[in-house]
């Protein structure tokens, strides 16, 4: 790259990075509302709905490896055109289904080829992005899709109040993914344009190469780590099991405690007898603290360390959801709700970025596709299994046990981060 600077960072990744990303974003954020209403109309009743919308999720989990594998061996931009043209096919699968066999299959197949666009844009920023503007760049790429998300189920709604017919929303999230393979294959190839070795790689933290060796002294390496021959998805796994069962575990309870606030917000509300408006308006501003956040983060981050990031974001996360836990029989116990969901959203807030800068931290420079793919299957496990636990513990003992036990996870994050980011992404700069 000519420079470094960030704002040049920026005006280069927004038509290849970032476009295609709020693109995608906007369209599946229409459509996921959609999915159990679909299911619902197909035959399913309340509990196989969820199960059905579940899939898109258990999806892009089941798809972290094969991504990895085929953006190592196929590059990132074919890897995204790919995936692009099936998740078209996955949609057609959603309009015509007659069956929910075949919607189900149909929301897996955009949701394992959705890993696809996520891994190809991480590894493309890992090996490009100057060191001293990852963080930050990929706070921003998370906070892209954020935008997309939010913004997405409101022009739903808007499509549905026009034409009254789901199907109108799956056009649009058609329309979006056409134009983001047009982006894709048409726009100026990032591979070339942004070549590997620009980007700034002088002290680097020391990566998961500490695994590499048979016995594990305990101390940080940071000699280069062998590239000479493709080592493969698995292969890659066993070479840095170390990390990928230390901080990877960490990490994954990050995902665990902000998929399970998106779940414990509306259930507390619906608890505590709110109407869904008042809920709506909980929740919403929740996610607007969150969302007005993520660029902070990663200012945090490139400045101070990742720790100054991850472990504040646990800590607040996990009051929060002490805190709550102890207020459900409480005379102020509204507006409790309304206070410890924003402590949530501010948590939540200040950890944006942070799983991907982590990846991309730890990953190999010359081949990070293989090594992504199992760090993202690792955090997505975390999020889909905390709605799970939250459910679980909620049916067998009470809704305020299972948000304390989410606080518990929080704190174990907490502590995991303390004790393995200072050896795997100490402070070089």
């Amino acid at each position: 790259m000519t420079s470094d600077s960030p704002r040049d960072v920026l005006f280069r990744f927004a038509p290849m990075i970032y476009g295609p990303t709020l693109l995608f974003a906007l369209g599946e954020g229409a459509v996921i509302p959609l999915i159990p209403v679909i299911a619902n109309r197909l035959g399913a009743d309340v509990a196989l709905a969820a199960l059905i919308a579940s899939a898109l999720v258990v999806g892009t989990l089941c798809g972290n490896i094969p991504a990895g594998w085929a953006v190592a061996r196929f590059g990132e931009r074919l890897t995204m055109g790919v995936a692009g043209i099936v998740i078209l096919g996955g949609l057609v699968g959603v309009v015509f289904a007659n069956s929910l066999a075949v919607f189900a299959a149909a929301v897996f197949l955009i949701g394992f080829c959705a890993a696809s666009f996520a891994l190809a844009r991480h590894s493309f920023m890992t090996t490009r992005v100057p060191l001293h503007f990852r963080a930050r760049a990929l706070s921003l790429l998370g906070g892209t899709f954020r935008l997309g998300m939010f913004v997405g189920p409101f022009i739903s709604a808007a499509l549905l109040g026009i034409f009254g017919d789901e199907s109108a929303s799956i056009a649009f999230f058609a329309v979006c993914q056409v134009a983001t393979i047009l982006l894709v294959f048409l726009g100026p190839d990032p591979e070339r344009l942004v070549p590997a070795a620009s980007a700034s790689r002088v002290e680097e933290p020391a990566r998961a190469g500490s695994s590499l060796d048979e016995e594990d002294t305990g101390e940080p390496v940071t000699g280069a780590i062998p590239t000479a021959e493709r080592a493969g998805v698995f292969r890659t796994m066993w070479r840095y099991r170390g990390v990928l069962s230390r901080l990877g575990l960490a990490a994954a309870s990050l995902s665990a405690v902000r998929s399970a606030r998106q779940v414990v917000l509306p259930l507390w509300g619906v608890s505590l007898g709110l109407d869904a408006s008042t809920i709506a308006v909980v929740v919403g501003v929740s996610g607007a603290i969150d969302f007005a956040l993520f660029y902070a983060s990663g200012q945090v981050m490139d400045r101070f360390g990742r720790l100054w990031a991850a472990l504040p974001a646990m800590v607040l996360m996990g009051a929060g959801f002490f805190a709550l836990s102890l207020t459900h029989g409480s005379g102020s116990s509204a507006l409790w709700y309304g206070m410890f969901a924003a402590v949530l959203g501010v948590g939540n807030g200040l950890s944006s970025g942070i799983l991907l800068t982590l990846g991309a931290d730890l990953a190999p420079p010359d081949e990070p596709a293989a090594f992504l793919g199992s760090w993202r299957t690792l955090t997505d496990g975390g999020g889909a299994v905390a709605p799970v636990l939250v459910s679980a513990l909620t049916a067998a003992i009470s809704l305020p046990v299972a948000v304390a036990a989410m606080g518990v996870v929080a704190v174990a994050g907490a502590v995991g981060f303390v004790r393995w980011v200072p050896r795997y992404v100490p402070r070089s700069r």
